[in-house]
C-alpha cells in the first residue's frame, strides 16, 4: 500500500472514530432525555389521576374540569391503577392491568417514587395521602412517540455518518495528493539522476512552506549528491592519474627490453639495460604500494591497537626513514604531560606510522640538504606534531590541490615522486579523528601540522 493510501485510510479511520463517538454520544444523550421526559409525563399523569379519583368530592367544579381536561390527553396504551395501603386495587380499568412487583409496591408504600417496566410499558408509582387515607398511584404507558423519534434520529445520524465518511474520503484523497505532491516531484527528479548526471540537483522549494521536512529532505539529498559527485570525480581523477603513472614505468621497461633484444650486445650493455629496467620496475613497485595503501586508507578498519603512544609512533616513523636522511631530522619536544598515559591514543599503528613517515619523507625530499624540524607538543585532549622544512615550498594556487591523489605542483615535478604521500597521510589521520593542516610559502618551506585526539 502506498503512503498516500495509508494516509487516506488513517485520516478516514481517525475522523470516522471521532465522528462515531460524537454521534453515539448525541444519540445516547437524546435517548436519556427522552426517557426522563417520558418519566416526567408519567409522573404528571399519576398526580392528575390522584386528583381526579381522590379529590373529586373536594374540588370546585371549575378546578375539577381543568384537571379532567388535562387528564383527557392520555398517553399511548395508558393504564392508571390506584392501590390502598393494604395493596388492594382501587379505581382500575377492567380491560387492562399493570403487573406491579410486590417489592416495588412495598417501596412505594414506604414513600419512595419508583420507576419500572411491565412488558413494553414504562410505569411510575407514587405515594399519595388523602383525607380518605393513603394510596399508591401507578401510571403506565408505551413511549411510542419517543421510540419513533429515536429511530428517526438514529436513521438521520447513520445517514450523516455514511455521507460524512464518503466526504472525508474524497477530502482525504485531495489532501493526501496535495501533501505528497512535493514528494512525488522529488521522486521524479531523483529518478532522472544517474551516475552520469551527478551534477543535477533536487529543487528544495517544492513544498512552498519554507524550510519544512520536505525541504530538509531535498537539502540532505543534495548534500549526498555533492559528496557522491566529489567521490566520483576523485575516483575518475584517481583512475586517470593512476593509469598515466602506471603506463609510464611499464612503457619504459618494455622499451628497454625491446631495445636490448633488437640485436646482440655486450654483457655490459645488457647489465645497463637491466639496471634501467630495475629502476623502472622499482618505481612501479613503489607506485603500486602507494595505491594499495591509499585504497586501504579508504576502508574503515575496526581493528585498532590499544594504547599507542604518540612519542613511540614518532620514533618508529623516524626509524623508517632512509638511514642516510635520518641525521637531517631534528626532533624537539615541547611541554609534555607528567603522565605518559596522556600521550596514548587508539588506532591502527601501521597506518599511523605510514602517515607520519610520508610527511617526514616529503619534508626531507623537497628540502634537501636543509634540516627538518620536528616538534611534538601536548594540549588538553590532543597531541600536536609539527613538521617544518625550508625547502622549495608550495605556490598559493597549488596549495588547495596538494591533497588530491597524484597531484604534483609545477615546482615539484623535477623531484621524483607520485603525488600520493600527502593524500594518503591525510586520509589516515582523518580516519583516526585527527586533522592535517598544511601551510607553505613558495621558496621558503612548508609546515605540516598533525592534530590527533588522545584516548
Amino acid at each position: 500500500m502506498t503512503i498516500r493510501n495509508r494516509l487516506i485510510w488513517l485520516f478516514v479511520g481517525l475522523v470516522a472514530f471521532i465522528l462515531l463517538v460524537v454521534l453515539t454520544t448525541a444519540f445516547l444523550l437524546q435517548h436519556d432525555y427522552s426517557q426522563r421526559e417520558f418519566r416526567q409525563r408519567l409522573r404528571d399523569r399519576a398526580e392528575v389521576a390522584a386528583y381526579i379519583f381522590l379529590e373529586k368530592d373536594e374540588l370546585r367544579s371549575s378546578i375539577f374540569q381543568e384537571f379532567q381536561k388535562r387528564y383527557q390527553r392520555t398517553l399511548t396504551e395508558e393504564i392508571i391503577q390506584i392501590y390502598d395501603t393494604k395493596g388492594e386495587v382501587r379505581f382500575v380499568r377492567e380491560d387492562a392491568r399493570l403487573e406491579v412487583p410486590p417489592a416495588v409496591l412495598a417501596r412505594i408504600v414506604e414513600g419512595h417514587e419508583e420507576y419500572f417496566t411491565d412488558g413494553s410499558r414504562q410505569a411510575v408509582g407514587i405515594f399519595y395521602r388523602d383525607n380518605q387515607g393513603s394510596f399508591v398511584v401507578v401510571a403506565g404507558a408505551e413511549n411510542l412517540y419517543g421510540q419513533a423519534r429515536l429511530r428517526y434520529l438514529a436513521t438521520i445520524l447513520a445517514s450523516l455518518f455514511v455521507l460524512s465518511l464518503l466526504l472525508i474520503y474524497g477530502v482525504g484523497r485531495v489532501f493526501a495528493g496535495r501533501a505528497l505532491a512535493p514528494i512525488a516531484a522529488i521522486n521524479d527528479q531523483m529518478e532522472r539522476i544517474t551516475a552520469h548526471d551527478l551534477h543535477l540537483r533536487v529543487a528544495e522549494g517544492l513544498s512552498n512552506q519554507g524550510k519544512d521536512e520536505l525541504s530538509r529532505l531535498a537539502h540532505t539529498f543534495n548534500r549526498l549528491l555533492d559528496r557522491l559527485e566529489g567521490s566520483f570525480e576523485a575516483q575518475r581523477a584517481f583512475v586517470r592519474y593512476a593509469s598515466h603513472e602506471l603506463r609510464t614505468p611499464l612503457a619504459a621497461s618494455i622499451g628497454e627490453a625491446q631495445l636490448a633484444l633488437t640485436r646482440e650486445r655486450e654483457p655490459a650493455a645488457y647489465r645497463a639495460a637491466l639496471h634501467d629496467m630495475l629502476a623502472d620496475l622499482t618505481q612501479l613497485n613503489t607506485l603500486l604500494n602507494h595505491l594499495l595503501e591509499l585504497a586501504q586508507a579508504d576502508v574503515y578498519l575496526p581493528e585498532h591497537d590499544a594504547c599507542i603512544r604518540v612519542d613511540e609512533l614518532l620514533a618508529e616513523a623516524c626509524a623508517a626513514v632512509e638511514p642516510a636522511q635520518r641525521p637531517r631530522l631534528q626532533v624537539h619536544t615541547g611541554r609534555l604531560p607528567a603522565e605518559p598515559e596522556q600521550l596514548e591514543l587508539t588506532g591502527n599503528r601501521t597506518l599511523l606510522i605510514r602517515a607520519l613517515t610520508n610527511l617526514l619523507e616529503n619534508a626531507l625530499k623537497y628540502s634537501a640538504p636543509q634540516p627538518v624540524q620536528v616538534a611534538l607538543a601536548y594540549a588538553p585532549g590532543e597531541v600536536q606534531l609539527r613538521i617544518r622544512d625550508e625547502g622549495i615550498g608550495i605556490a598559493e594556487a597549488d596549495l588547495p590541490q596538494v591533497f588530491e591523489p597524484f597531484f604534483r605542483a609545477a615546482n615539484a615535478r623535477p623531484v621524483a615522486g607520485h603525488g600520493v604521500g600527502l593524500a594518503l597521510a591525510r586520509k589516515i589521520i582523518e580516519q583516526h579523528g585527527g586533522q592535517l593542516h598544511l601551510s607553505s610559502q613558495l621558496g621558503r618551506g612548508t609546515t605540516a601540522l598533525v592534530q590527533l585526539p588522545t584516548a
